[in-house]
């Protein structure tokens, strides 16, 4: 991983970060000084776990102490993952905080929403994909997968699969045999790092996904397959039906189901309509 990105630019301040147990961990001393103006942020960090008790409390969770990259070297500096970051924001008594206080309250106030009404929770999604640009079909098959994926981890629960790690593995046996590809092995094919590879999967990438996961769904059910075990032969053989499906097209078809496409000029568009719109009203 390059250094270039291991920086990001907030308000032409850099904020270092560290790809730590599958996600970007934060430098938390930069954060607090984009947040405080603060000369000395690892001092103000200090004196805002002595005057909230329950961030001190919640503190070894939220944080970790990573080798950092600086100008002089790799240094170890203390990093908080998104959660984390989220959580020492709402400590900060500053006016700059303000803004992502008030972002918090709202986002808030629409999961529970969300929480009232499932609906809701699907339809902002789908305006989300969209307003991405994401194109209108594939926006209706990407929420159909996410329902029928929605089931199968229900029916995993209801037959004692724990989330985690079993949900990952079973996941992974059921892409294995669906597309010759793990889904780490997938994602490498489509030139992803840290991104949501459903998210980059083509229409028919996603039909043979969903055949998969609700092919296993019928066979837990009609096996009525209880624990991991017995879950992971139905995962073997929901994905095993669904390559088979895979392979008749292909050979039907003569192409390749499985593609290197992804959707990752949608964020370069994205990036360059927001700096568009910066310059027009600076």
């Amino acid at each position: 991983m390059s250094n270039n990105n291991q920086i990001i630019l907030f308000e032409e301040k850099q904020i270092r970060r560290v790809w730590y147990k599958e996600e970007w961990w934060f430098v938390v001393e930069d954060i607090i000084g984009l947040l405080t103006d603060s000369k000395n942020p690892k001092k103000y960090l200090a004196a805002l776990r002595s005057r909230d008790k329950e961030l001190a409390k919640g503190y070894p969770q939220l944080v970790d102490t990573l080798a950092v990259h600086t100008e002089g070297g790799k240094q170890r500096m203390t990093c908080s993952n998104r959660k984390g970051i989220l959580r020492i924001i709402m400590s900060v008594p500053s006016p700059k905080a303000e803004p992502f206080k008030l972002w918090l309250a709202q986002v808030g106030e629409e999961r529970m929403e969300e929480i009232e009404n499932p609906e809701l929770a699907l339809s902002r999604m789908r305006e989300l994909y969209l307003a991405k640009g994401y194109p209108t079909e594939w926006v209706e098959t990407r929420m159909r997968s996410i329902d029928i994926r929605k089931q199968l981890t229900d029916e995993w629960k209801a037959r004692q699969v724990k989330e985690g790690t079993e949900y990952a593995i079973l996941t992974a046996e059921i892409a294995k045999a669906t597309f010759d590809l793990t889904p780490s092995e997938h994602k490498q094919f489509k030139g992803l790092e840290k991104e949501n590879l459903r998210d980059h999967m083509t229409n028919l990438e996603l039909i043979f996904t969903m055949l998969g996961e609700e092919a296993t769904r019928h066979i837990a059910v009609q096996e009525n397959a209880q624990g991991f075990e017995e879950n992971r032969d139905a995962a073997i053989q929901g994905g095993r039906l669904a390559g088979k499906a895979r392979h008749n097209v292909e050979e039907d078809k003569r192409f390749k189901v499985v593609s290197s496409e992804n959707f990752l000029h949608l964020k370069k568009i994205e990036i360059e309509e927001q700096k568009d719109t910066e310059d027009k009203t600076n």
